[in-house]
């Protein structure tokens, strides 16, 4: 019976990444990974993503909003990391043939103009270290059955990481009501959700000093030029081969997403 470690369970999730095979969650066969193992984890798969060639350019939050917090039976947030690699440009076609079963959801993004370090930072602090913002779209892609998972399940497999999108429209901080800012889902043109960005932590600059918070205990500071994915303001949508989605923003534009 092989031996459950940081190690191993870096291996098991990035093969599964890889090889685009999910599995069934690591705590079936770990029962006592918990969340402090999980963090190191998912510091272990970043190490070897980096060690391979991806740079890290920021930070996700995951579980922010309601909506997904209710979907997948869970009441904690969490951060996770993004890398070049998990990037796409605007216009550009996702490829659903390299991903798992993925999801799609529209996020208020975050680039950071100031180094922002915990502890003790409230969401005045950090949202004065925001540069701009942006609208976004995030693709989830779990490497567990069915996004079938426990909190450390999703902790280990970086907040089901895959791929994002970052709009054209870059806005200044202090020109936003960001709690007021609205957003139509929409797929195949339709309207899915509907949403503000008080949905995520009842406003996003919470969810970053969160994050700031979060990563301060584990010795990490967002550093300037980081991206930060406030989290998903609506539930995920499955998306397919023709699958066109977007989020359209009251203030920060329009974010296509087509899928191939």
């Amino acid at each position: 019976m092989t031996e459950w470690t940081v190690e191993h369970a870096a291996t098991v999730l990035l093969d599964a990444e890889r090889h685009r095979a999910d599995r069934g969650p690591v705590t079936d066969e770990w029962p006592s990974l918990d969340l402090e193992t999980a963090y190191a984890v998912q510091q272990e798969l970043v190490r070897r993503k980096t060690a391979d060639g991806e740079t890290v350019v920021g930070v996700k939050l995951g579980l922010t909003s309601r909506a997904k917090q209710q979907r997948m039976n869970i009441d904690s947030p969490l951060t996770a990391w993004l890398t070049d690699r998990m990037a796409l440009p605007v216009g550009a076609p996702l490829d659903v043939s390299t991903l798992i079963h993925p999801r799609v959801e529209p996020e208020i993004v975050f680039v950071l103009g100031q180094r922002l370090s915990g502890p003790g930072v409230t969401a005045a602090k950090a949202m004065a270290a925001v540069s701009h913002v942006y609208a976004g779209l995030e693709v989830i892609d779990s490497r567990y059955n069915d996004f079938r998972f426990t909190l450390p399940d999703v902790v280990a497999d970086n907040a089901s990481s895959a791929r994002f999108v970052v709009g054209g429209t870059a806005r200044r901080p202090e020109e936003l009501d960001l709690g007021l800012e609205a957003c139509l889902f929409t797929v195949d043109g339709t309207v899915v959700a509907t949403a503000t960005g008080a949905a995520v932590q009842g406003h996003p600059g919470e969810a970053l000093a969160l994050a700031a918070n979060t990563l301060a205990r584990r010795g990490v500071a967002l550093e300037p030029g980081w991206l930060v994915l406030t989290g998903g303001l609506t539930d995920a949508v499955t998306v397919r081969p023709g699958t066109r989605v977007a989020a359209e923003f009251t203030h920060l534009g329009e974010v296509p997403l087509s899928c191939v």
